[in-house]
């Protein structure tokens, strides 16, 4: 059976305790092992290479204290662990540490207009991950990144301007897929808060696909 470690904690603001716990229970439906951490002394684990098949953050800001980062990265990109995760929790995590976002493949910078309408479009309608879903409406925060241009990409949204002119037009992914040494990396910036996974199917769907494609 494949095995996931969830460490949860930072900044309440997007739910993290509600949505991981979502997230683990469709994974578990899909015969993955979770165990869920709400510290980062679990990434500490001698044996975390070995014992787990995927890691997901869920740690909006905050900070990672040194051993436990270079854990993380090590069992990614030595033991070959999959990582995967959303919006904040994964992508606003640790803004002081750039060895992490190397691995993440990009930064949230703004979400210009805070929570607004706008369409999330799939890209490689061929990709398991995304296949069969069509394009969507969303209400919630449209993430402008910094992203790596080496990521496969797998959605995207265009921003329109009414908030900052000056990124009109702007095409920006919102999931993507990508390698860091050995292990899988997920990473989709939809999912704010956890009304959003309730109102909008297609961000689980994603969600769990992706998480499902980056175990080991």
């Amino acid at each position: 059976m494949k095995r996931c470690l969830i460490f949860r904690g930072g900044w309440d603001g997007h739910d993290p305790i509600p949505t991981s716990d979502l997230v683990a229970e469709r994974l578990r439906a899909n015969g993955v092992e979770v165990d869920i951490f709400d510290n980062q002394e679990c990434l500490l684990d001698p044996e975390l290479g070995k014992k787990y098949d995927l890691i997901v953050p869920v740690w909006t800001m905050g900070d990672i204290f040194r051993e436990a980062e270079g854990a993380l990265l090590k069992a990614i990109r030595e033991d070959g662990v999959g990582c995967g995760g959303w919006h904040g929790g994964m992508g606003d995590a640790f803004r002081n540490h750039t060895n992490y976002q190397f691995m993440v493949g990009g930064q949230w910078v703004d979400h210009p207009g805070g929570v607004i309408d706008y369409t999330v479009n799939i890209v490689d309608k061929e990709n398991p991950i995304v296949a069969g879903i069509e394009d969507f409406p969303m209400h919630s925060e449209q993430y402008y990144m910094h992203v790596d241009p080496g990521n496969h990409v797998l959605a995207t949204t265009t921003f329109n301007g009414d908030h900052a002119p000056w990124i009109d037009g702007t095409v920006m992914p919102v999931a993507w897929t990508r390698m860091y040494g050995k292990g899988k990396i997920f990473y989709s910036s939809l999912g704010h808060v956890f009304v959003d996974f309730q109102n909008f199917p297609q961000i689980v769907e994603i969600l769990i696909r992706g998480l499902m494609w980056a175990i080991r």
